[in-house]
């Protein structure tokens, strides 16, 4: 079996990328191609194999990685994460999206004491949080 992601790709075809992305961070996973909806997978399991969320559909159209808290959906109130996956020419195609830890941590009180740590890790996130 050969595993291809195209703008066209079905859910039943995303199902092993989101999986495997599910299984190594432990975290839900959501994942569409640009003209299909995709699928939701949390605790080991397909809940859904015709979804779509907002952050998801926003990442497809904009093209970029966006850290949001969604005000709607499956994920409404909960800090996720949403990446593009681009063709040869850089065009979005699928979109991949998974609960954001980093944004659900109290990095203040995590780090207190590692003052450091915390404005390298706000340097890094700086412009790529879209606000909700």
């Amino acid at each position: 079996m050969e595993i291809k992601i195209s703008k066209d790709s079905s859910a039943e075809e995303l199902i092993p990328i989101a999986m495997s992305f599910h299984e190594l961070l432990g975290l839900p996973v959501t994942m569409r191609s640009l003209n299909k909806k995709g699928i939701r997978i949390e605790k080991g399991k397909l809940l859904d194999n015709n979804y779509t969320g907002p952050v998801l559909e926003q990442v497809l159209q904009e093209n970029c990685t966006i850290r949001t808290i969604p005000k709607s959906g499956a994920y409404s109130g909960i800090p996720v994460v949403v990446s593009p996956i681009r063709d040869e020419r850089g065009y979005a195609i699928a979109a991949i999206g998974v609960v954001d830890v980093v944004g659900t941590i109290n990095l203040g009180l995590v780090f207190g004491d590692y003052p450091d740590i915390i404005n390298q890790v706000q340097t890094c996130l700086k412009g790529r949080i879209i606000a909700p």
